[in-house]
């Protein structure tokens, strides 16, 4: 496996691209905005135009898009005619993106009915994890699929299969609760501490390496802590998965109350307008609400 695609060069996929060329693979992007491929030249990547052709002669496929209906409208619809349609039997098609348990399903059986090995592996750690090399990615495969891409998500990060396709986005779905419970913890914990006069930032130093330590609170608490909301992860992102766990959750009977409270913070950013900023912006919403039940405007 030497020839890489990489479909979708953004945040996330722009580092993927630049590590995979690193390690010695031979990696073309594609992108909608070709302006993002630019700046990847210099690390080896090589830009793509025509995506059919590319799809043809890539030994694997690695998408990292916005969303399932992104996907399926680039990549998917179409059937005989779409681009997938042009992969070759054999080929490794890695989906990174969250997207729908059943979309990732559907996804796997037009791979499997064409003799594509399809992986659906989303990823947890935002753009640091991707930059680094320290991503959880989370496999839903065969098992022989996924013990063909160990190569490919070396570089990447630690990569577990946790079942037939879908596995992973199920897993993803998930983590995205923990994700998104602990950030509107951290922001309230915060905020309290704030109004009792403490220093926020020497507080949050204390709690590491305690039991309330966490990745959200390394990184995403500390952007919190100096209001630097530049996207690393945007807010849209947890709040379309959010939705996309409570939406499967009602499928399966379950009613998750911390889920849908969380999802309601970041339904009030939506209308605010903040929901492209990075996903720590919620302790914004988190300052705005303690401020109204305390009585003050």
């Amino acid at each position: 496996m030497k020839r890489i695609a990489v479909v979708g060069t953004g945040i996330m996929g722009g580092h993927i691209a630049r590590r995979l060329a690193a390690a010695g693979f031979e990696v073309t992007g594609w992108n909608r905005s070709p302006a993002k491929l630019a700046a990847l030249e210099a690390h080896g990547v090589r830009s793509g135009t025509d995506l059919p052709a590319l799809l043809a002669r890539s030994d694997a496929v690695i998408v990292m898009l916005s969303s399932g209906p992104v996907i399926d409208a680039l990549l998917f619809d179409g059937d005989a005619d779409a681009p997938a349609a042009s992969i070759q039997k054999g080929t490794l098609l890695v989906v990174m993106s969250s997207i729908p348990v059943e979309t990732a399903k559907a996804q796997g059986d037009f791979a499997a009915a064409r003799g594509i090995h399809y992986i659906d592996a989303p990823v947890s750690g935002g753009e640091p994890g991707a930059r680094d090399g320290m991503l959880a990615i989370m496999a839903g495969a065969a098992p022989e699929a996924f013990a063909q891409a160990a190569t490919l998500f070396a570089p990447l990060g630690q990569a577990t299969r946790l079942g037939p396709v879908g596995s992973g986005q199920l897993a993803k779905l998930a983590n995205q609760i923990i994700v998104g419970g602990t950030l509107v913890a951290i922001a309230e914990a915060l905020t309290l501490v704030e109004r009792g006069g403490a220093d926020p930032a020497a507080v949050r130093q204390a709690w590491m390496g305690g039991f309330a330590d966490s990745k959200v609170l390394r990184v995403l608490g500390e952007r919190m802590v100096n209001g630097n909301f530049e996207p690393g992860s945007p807010a849209a992102h947890q709040l379309k998965d959010m939705r996309t766990a409570a939406t499967l959750a009602s499928g399966f009977g379950l009613e998750l109350g911390q889920l849908n409270g969380v999802i309601e913070h970041f339904e009030a950013m939506e209308q605010s307008g903040e929901i492209e900023r990075d996903v720590s912006i919620v302790v914004r919403e988190v300052e705005r609400r303690a401020r109204r039940s305390g009585g003050v405007a």
